[in-house]
């Protein structure tokens, strides 16, 4: 029987909560739809507009700014097409409003019930630091959109979405302390591996914004080689004036580090799988590494995939939820690797 049972639901519930919220932020973004909530309110956003007045009020702040006026005004944007994309923004900031109650509300009830040990304490209060943080990295992320270039910027869209990741993360893993409070003698060579690879996995979710902030993967579309056959392809060297933006700000260069990283990926998670080979392995510990296996070769695929078809919505969201899941199973192996 678990000790301290409502307070692992209830962080798992926040890990649930916190997928959600990426999945949807996927959706906004593939939608064009982060910079239709031009302002910020922490109540009087909570719904959105009631009334067709108010919708007509939203829309004509939203036409003040960079998106409607350098590219919607050209598409016949209507107060129909303002209303789908407003949804999306308002859904993923309302579901963030959630995550912050659900968060709050039993954690001052497990604080007054005294259900939270020290050591968890310590780690709940680095969660609502990060939960903080993440909400601030959002409208940081927007506001970089809605002063004269209508997208926001690829970095700002990197950090807010690689941070709800180790949030995610973090979360679990605070969760899985309690689920498994025993300790066990650690294989290290197989902790060090992990770890690396998580730290790589990182790097390409990192990488994964970058792409996914400049439309990185609306060129060459094609696989095993970039365009003209080309391993490296000639317009990495030509888009930037130095190597270190070439491969942060270039598009082929961003895109070349980002898919190369994934055959790294695949390598350092297939290394780690064998390497096991050679050690007595709990179930938990073989389950782990059997699963990061599966989810390391399915992403992979559905990056090759994503890139081929010119980034459709439903496949960009997939790669993306595929990434979370893969981020999942790569925190409870090294959890188990560690404990």
């Amino acid at each position: 029987m678990l000790k301290n049972k409502s307070v692992i639901i209830w962080l798992l519930s926040g890990c649930a909560l916190v997928f959600i919220m990426v999945v949807v932020g996927g959706i906004t973004r593939l939608t064009n739809s982060g910079l239709s909530m031009t302002d910020w309110h922490l109540v009087t956003d909570t719904f959105p507009p009631m009334t067709e007045t108010k919708w007509n009020i939203a829309f004509e702040e939203y036409k003040k700014f960079p998106e409607y006026q350098k590219i919607n005004i050209h598409n016949d944007f209507s107060i129909s097409d303002y209303k789908f994309i407003y949804f999306w923004e308002w859904f993923h900031r309302f579901i963030g409003r959630i995550i912050g109650l659900v968060f709050i509300i039993p954690f001052v009830y497990f604080l007054i019930k005294k259900r939270i040990d020290s050591a968890t304490l310590k780690k709940c209060f680095v969660l609502l630091g990060m939960g903080a943080l993440q909400g601030f990295f959002g409208w940081f992320m927007v506001k970089s959109g809605l002063v004269d270039n209508p997208d926001v910027s690829h970095y700002r869209l990197a950090l807010h979405l690689t941070f709800a990741f180790l949030t995610f993360a973090y979360t679990l893993w605070v969760a899985l302390d309690l689920i498994y409070p025993d300790k066990r003698e650690v294989i290290v060579p197989l902790k060090k591996l992990a770890r690396v690879t998580l730290v790589l996995l990182i790097i390409q979710i990192i990488y994964g914004g970058f792409v996914a902030g400049l439309n990185a993967g609306l060129v060459h579309n094609h696989w095993p080689l970039m365009s003209d056959r080309q391993f490296f392809h000639d317009s990495i060297a030509l888009e930037k004036e130095n190597w270190l933006l070439r491969f942060t700000e270039g598009k082929s260069g961003v895109q070349f580090v980002h898919r190369t990283m994934a055959y790294i990926v695949v390598g350092l998670i297939v290394s780690l799988y064998f390497k096991s080979k050679k050690y007595i392995l709990t179930t938990q510990q073989h389950n782990g590494l059997k699963t990061l296996v599966i989810l390391v070769f399915l992403q992979f695929t559905l990056g090759v995939f994503t890139l081929l078809y010119g980034v459709p919505l439903w496949l960009g969201l997939t790669h993306q939820v595929m990434a979370f899941f893969l981020l999942t199973a790569m925190t409870f192996t090294l959890h188990r690797l560690s404990k």
